[in-house]
């Protein structure tokens, strides 16, 4: 990596900048991004996964604290050149897999590569697509998942959504589905002054565990449309709520043990998971 010029004169060699339509803010300071590499390690296998790569700042940190090999999934087919820099300095080390990470099936992907799982994935992700990444990640039909922890710089307001707790303001669905199947938690914020170019909000770094199992029984689609109907009227008590689900709402909230005059940002998650059984066994009836 020593070889390699810095990613200031690498982005004007190759005429690159950043574009909103694809959610991309460059990060140049090297600092930050071995430190980001540093809290997703030690690496297993030696293995990383990364999206959105663009000119490669936090590829580089990776190699250099203990990745052996990185997979990257890149969009921008801009970038691809400069990918190749950091390939041809140290060969074999980095994949570029030139897709749509929303798109991707990563566990097909990384066997076809021969890479046991699960691996770390660690991403500066795009603005415009990190939210929906997430989601695709904790969703993923077979639990544990592919993925071993999730390293995710995020804005700091969907970082706050993410690991908000029943009563907070930033509480809500994001909230429900991360902390059901993993232990998400907060290293860091970045300020967007670190950002080439600098965008309207700061970012914040999140780990992600998954836990061996769900805390709660429950089915996932079924969370899914109760934490959607209860989150979607969230101002109105769940006996209001919950009638955009089903005319039954009264009984499967006594059937849960839950009271109807509260509402969804004071439920705890084993409270969403009983409300998601009960209205499984309302439909079995």
């Amino acid at each position: 990596m020593d070889n390699l010029p810095p990613l200031r004169e690498v982005i004007a060699a190759h005429g690159l900048s950043a574009r909103k339509g694809l959610g991309q803010n460059f990060i140049l300071d090297l600092n930050l991004t071995r430190r980001i590499a540093r809290e997703a390690g030690p690496f297993e296998r030696g293995i990383a996964y990364e999206v959105g790569p663009g000119p490669g700042g936090l590829t580089r940190a990776l190699l250099m604290e203990g990745a052996d090999r990185v997979i990257a999934v890149e969009r921008d087919a801009r970038c691809l050149p400069v990918l190749a820099q950091i390939n041809a300095a140290r060969p074999g080390a980095l994949e570029v897999v030139s897709a749509d990470a929303l798109e991707v099936d990563e566990a097909r992907l990384l066997a076809s590569l021969d890479i046991p799982l699960p691996v770390p994935v660690v991403s500066n992700l795009p603005f415009n697509v990190g939210t929906g990444l997430l989601i695709k990640w904790l969703t993923v039909e077979t639990w544990a998942p592919w993925w071993a922890n999730l390293t995710l710089m995020f804005q700091t307001e969907v970082a706050a959504r993410i690991c908000a707790a029943p009563g907070d303001d930033a509480y809500g669905r994001l909230s429900v589905l991360s902390q059901w199947r993993s232990e998400p938690r907060v290293l860091f914020d970045v300020s967007r002054k670190v950002f080439v170019p600098s965008p309207n909000v700061d970012s914040t770094v999140v780990k992600i565990e998954p836990l061996p199992a769900p805390r709660y029984e429950a089915d996932l689609s079924d969370l899914e449309r109760v934490t959607a109907a209860a989150f979607g009227q969230r101002r109105k008590m769940l006996r209001k709520s919950l009638k955009t689900l089903t005319p039954l709402a009264n009984e499967i909230l006594e059937s849960a043990g839950v009271n109807g005059s509260a509402r969804a940002e004071e439920l705890d998650i084993a409270q969403f998971c009983a409300l998601a059984r009960a209205w499984r066994a309302s439909r079995a009836r």
